[in-house]
């Protein structure tokens, strides 16, 4: 094999001489290799490969002030600018082997095979990479380019194979320019015949102490979706290169239909060859099983890393291996998560970094995201906002990497159920001086959130006690900010459209926090049960999947010229409808609203404002399978509204006696000794369901 050095292309603001030379007390070691996928699946291959070319969008600087300039430039940013090409099965030779014909230009500027520079830079111990990529066949050219944070394009070195056989072209790259953003990446141009991208690796010189890498115990918490489960413990245990990583693969199983019975379990079981175990245990929610796994791993003391991962996704084995890699080089002990792509539609990024706004402690996504980005139509040289490092505050559990360094020093997981717990986990973690990294390059396929309801039913408890249980521990605002009037907003809006479960179980979160944290252990096992059986008595709790079950639509009058309710409302109409939502629950409901709905709206268009024009409605719930009738009650409205006016002005009052009180409190409920208490009814010699695999 012949090898070739890069010519470095002189840039200005390109300053330092790359140290990927090796010195005393130093090691090589990989830090990210070339890959393709498994399943060689069109849909995601714009993840791994980019046949089209780049077209950066506009700087938000050129863009300007102007309101309308600022929209018609984020339309834009959306729009494809996809070629229409795609890869022939053909030309997947192996997971690290990709074939071009001749005159073919490949760019793996790509989400799995660019490499992220700026986040090795901020977080990490790497001060140089080295590039090597393997090239069978002559005449080929590969390009190293390099962006800035705001996502130019700069050509950074290349070179050329001189013969048939492999050739490995080598660059030596530094980190210096990536302090607010950027990747490196290649690109491949063959010449008159077919050439080979056998494989390429990106390596570094680290402290000898750092040689070796950590091992990891996976924590997969699953209920009720035994092939989903399955076939992702397939996943790890079919991957060669994952497989030395793993430490143990811990799986909580809290349902009813269970993973043991799955078909594809047996076949799981024996790809991971003595490193499965399958725990059984109560639905305690995802906290619950998750505390389990962190607890495990924590009292079994051999891994370096526990990961928190969801049932319910497919996996890039490859992102696990990057992200113990990264966690091992950092230079303090960090939570590695990985991002979120949509499992319906595979090349888009629903997820890319999450933060928690300090004055409403709302999360969402950092500053400058976007959400549900198509990589398949606008690829990652092309999209401005992905060159920018992004800092997050936590990362959700459906793939987080926890240093076993961060469990010791300041516990596990709030015990909450679901809903807020990775939000409050990265939190505390920050304030320990342990950072949170989203990392580019690990990630999941998932079900997005905005398929997902937890707003309106029983999840409306965990969703709203968490989050104010999260914010009495961390917000740096007196009273919490705007949390407390922003809650009593939402209960107005729940209440004028006649959610008054919804209302009713908010209460009761509410009065829950108000409680103290000492209830939380003891609840998780029943709070479920006790919140679906007190709303169950609600009429919009009812919910049915046969529309047939509600009586048909019937108006008291047509509506006005035969309009439809489906338009996008404009700014006045909305403030409109929030001036007469009050004025009309002093109205008496119209005669006819009680037998029948005056209207039926699907989950997309069931917004309040629609919503409180009407007296009684059916209302699809956003899970596409069942539908609620809602009926307006004056009564139940000045009940429930009078207990909101209560139950805020005393929140608000108590808020800083709560706040001292659950802060004293959180190192004890979130100790592993407070847990192993929890867990103790599944963890006794005639109760315990655990099976190993030995």
């Amino acid at each position: 094999m012949t090898v070739t050095k890069g010519q470095t292309t002189q840039l200005q603001d390109l300053t330092g001489t790359p140290s990927n030379e090796p010195l005393p007390g130093t090691v090589t070691r990989l830090l990210q290799r070339q890959i393709l996928p498994v399943d060689y699946d069109q849909e995601v291959m714009p993840l791994y490969v980019d046949l089209d070319p780049a077209i950066l969008d506009a700087d938000k600087y050129e863009v300007g002030t102007n309101k309308a300039a600022r929209e018609m430039n984020a339309f834009q940013m959306r729009q494809s600018v996809s070629s229409g090409r795609s890869v022939h099965p053909d030309q997947i030779r192996s997971r690290t082997a990709y074939a071009l014909d001749a005159d073919e230009m490949v760019s793996f500027g790509t989400y799995f095979n660019a490499f992220p520079a700026s986040y090795w830079r901020r977080y990490t111990v790497v001060e140089a990479v080295t590039l090597t990529v393997t090239v069978e066949g002559a005449g080929a050219r590969v390009v190293v380019y390099r962006s800035t944070a705001n996502g130019r394009t700069q050509q950074v070195s290349s070179a050329e194979t001189e013969e048939q056989g492999p050739s490995a072209l080598v660059f030596d790259l530094t980190l210096k320019p990536f302090t607010d953003g950027g990747w490196y990446w290649y690109d491949v141009i063959s010449g008159d015949h077919e050439v080979v991208v056998a494989s390429a690796e990106w390596t570094a010189q680290v402290p000898a102490d750092r040689a070796q890498h950590g091992t990891v115990d996976m924590a997969i918490t699953t209920m009720n979706r035994p092939d989903f489960c399955a076939k992702l413990l397939s996943q790890m245990g079919d991957d060669e290169v994952l497989r030395p990583y793993l430490d143990t693969v811990f799986v909580m199983e809290q349902g009813t239909q269970k993973v043991v019975d799955s078909e594809f379990f047996p076949a799981a079981e024996k790809s991971l060859d003595g490193l499965l175990r399958v725990i059984e245990q109560g639905n305690l929610g995802g906290s619950g099983g998750y505390a389990r796994g962190q607890l495990e791993s924590l009292r079994k003391g051999t891994a370096t890393y526990m990961m928190c991962m969801d049932d319910d996704v497919i996996c890039e084995p490859e992102g696990i291996v990057r992200a113990v890699t990264f966690g091992d080089l950092c230079r303090r002990p960090t939570l590695v998560g990985g991002h979120m792509f949509n499992i319906y539609a595979r090349s888009q990024l629903h997820s890319f970094g999450e933060v928690v706004s300090p004055w409403t402690f709302w999360w969402g996504s950092a500053p400058g995201v976007f959400m549900n980005w198509d990589f398949g139509s606008r690829n990652l040289r092309s999209a401005r906002w992905l060159h920018r490092r992004v800092d997050v505050d936590y990362n959700g559990w459906f793939m987080c990497l926890i240093p076993r360094q961060v469990l010791e020093e300041i516990g596990l997981s709030l015990p909450v159920f679901i809903k807020w717990d990775d939000s409050e986990y990265g939190l505390r973690a920050k304030e320990a001086g342990y950072p949170t990294v989203s990392f580019p390059g690990a990630a999941v396929w998932h079900v997005p959130w905005t398929d997902k309801n937890d707003g309106l039913d029983w999840q409306a408890y965990f969703h709203h006690r968490n989050r104010f249980v999260a914010a009495l521990l961390h917000s740096i605002y007196p009273r919490g900010g705007r949390m407390v009037q922003e809650s009593f907003n939402h209960q107005i809006k729940h209440l004028a459209s006649m959610q008054y479960s919804t209302a009713w179980i908010r209460h009761q979160a509410l009065l829950d926090v108000l409680a103290g944290p000492d209830q939380l252990h003891e609840d998780l096992p029943t709070k479920l049960a006790d919140i679906r059986k007190l709303a169950s008595g609600f009429q919009d709790a009812k919910l049915e999947a046969d529309r047939d079950a509600f009586p048909p639509v019937r108006r008291h009058k047509p509506p006005r010229k035969g309009r439809g309710d489906d338009a996008v409302p404009r700014t006045w109409e909305v403030r409109l409808a929030a001036l007469k939502a009050p004025i009309k629950q002093l109205k008496k409901p119209r005669p006819t609203a009680k037998a029948n709905p005056e209207a039926e709206l699907p989950a997309m268009d069931s917004q309040w404002y629609r919503i409180v024009k009407y007296d009684s409605v059916v209302v699809s719930m956003p899970d596409g399978q069942t539908q609620t009738f809602l009926q307006r009650d004056p009564e139940q409205f000045k009940s429930l509204l009078k207990d909101t006016v209560a139950i805020h002005a005393r929140l608000k009052r108590e808020w800083p006696r709560l706040a001292q009180l659950y802060r004293d409190r959180l190192g004890e409920i979130t100790s592993p000794e407070a847990w192993e208490r929890t867990f103790a009814p599944w963890a006794g010699p005639d109760e315990a369901v655990e099976r190993t695999n030995d």
